[in-house]
């Protein structure tokens, strides 16, 4: 039997409520995160910037935490990851009903793992594997302009058509000129929801961990960019700063090879997730158990280290939302999110020279669930 999961405190506010909340607002009506009525808003997701990590570095970051009061915050959801976290966001749904289950899932019907934040093809059509509508399009035949701007890499990819459909895709390459998007976007005049992504931190995380020069670089930038726009901000405009997930830094030495020990890998056909938060995928045809026998197996050996659950156990304890009857064999037969500063790698299919990530992320740790939700302009007066 599993030791008691963690789950998601429904009586506090998550991700998935941050865009109703903001329409609502632009509706002048009432709403989860008690915003007021306003005429544009403006939504930043800062990819990677949990809430204690941001406290940890505070210094370098004094105008984002003049606003980072006690309640500024939110639970991300689960899995702590870029891809789901983002589906979440701009669609209002948890992962159960978006169907972005992972860092990387199965495809039942093509019997393959892909990235889903850059697997995108024939084998996974945007609009048909992400099929829930999003709020830009919800909010786009409600008469408002909506504007969602990022890097231009991100522009014509599959993950953007499938989270951010409804929205028009302005390009800038640095955050600076990412703000001066949004400033021209607030500018059209008429009711305004305006998205804008910075990925600086997450990528500066992953390659030199959040507690590194490069990450207080990128900190500084997001800083120094949300002081100079939020003082642009005008009457009826309101911004909200928010994050997918925060960060936890894993030393090499903290990577477990569990493909080492066979009766974690007995039946196992695909490993699919994060690091941080393994979905075990079992051979099709094994007895009825099989999946009760791999995670009891995973438990005598993880059990100080990980939760541990099968996919009903996980369901029951409402780590995904609802799950949709077309969405549940995307999830693992057996999941392993990971308690303790550690990452689960299958060292046959990861090889050393791909173990190189310092920054993670995609369990249940503090570290990684809670982000910040900051408030300015209108929305500073709540």
């Amino acid at each position: 039997m599993p030791t008691m999961l963690p789950a998601l405190d429904s009586r506090a506010p998550h991700l998935v409520d941050v865009f109703p909340s903001c329409l609502a607002a632009l509706d002048g009506q009432p709403n989860t995160l008690d915003l007021p009525a306003v005429s544009r808003v403006v939504v930043v997701l800062v990819d990677g910037l949990g809430v204690s990590s941001l406290r940890a570095r505070s210094g370098h970051a004094r105008h984002l935490m003049a606003a980072l009061t006690k309640k500024a915050k939110l639970q991300s959801g689960f899995p702590t990851t870029t891809a789901a976290a983002l589906a979440s966001l701009t669609t209002g749904t948890s992962p159960g009903t978006h169907g972005i289950v992972g860092y990387t899932a199965l495809v039942p019907s093509h019997d393959v793992v892909v990235k889903q934040l850059s697997g995108w093809g024939p084998q996974m059509v945007p609009r048909e594997w992400q099929a829930q509508p999003t709020l830009f399009e919800r909010a786009s035949a409600a008469g408002i302009g909506c504007s969602a701007i990022g890097a231009p890499r991100y522009a014509t990819s599959g993950f953007t058509e499938a989270v951010l459909r409804g929205a028009r895709y302005l390009a800038g390459k640095s955050i600076a000129d990412r703000f001066a998007a949004a400033r021209s976007a607030l500018d059209a005049g008429g009711r305004q929801l305006v998205y804008v992504y910075i990925p600086e931190l997450d990528m500066a995380s992953h390659a030199h961990g959040w507690q590194s020069d490069q990450f207080i670089a990128a900190l500084e930038a997001v800083d120094a960019s949300v002081a100079s726009f939020s003082a642009s901000l005008r009457a009826g405009e309101g911004m909200l700063l928010t994050a997918d997930h925060g960060m936890v830094d894993v030393p090499t030495t903290s990577h477990v090879l569990f493909d080492t020990v066979p009766a974690l890998v007995e039946g196992v056909r695909h490993v699919a997730g994060d690091p941080r938060c393994l979905q075990l995928h079992l051979e099709p045809g094994l007895p009825a158990g099989a999946a009760d026998a791999l995670a009891e197996a995973w438990r005598e050996v993880e059990g100080s280290r990980a939760w541990v659950a099968t996919r009903d156990e996980a369901i029951d304890a409402g780590w995904f939302g609802e799950v949709l009857p077309g969405i549940r064999n995307r999830i693992g037969d057996v999941l392993v999110a990971a308690r303790k500063n550690v990452a689960y790698y299958d060292s046959r299919r990861t090889p050393a020279a791909k173990r190189t990530m310092i920054g993670q992320h995609g369990s249940w740790s503090d570290d990684e669930l809670y982000v910040p939700l900051l408030r300015f302009g209108a929305f500073a007066q709540v």
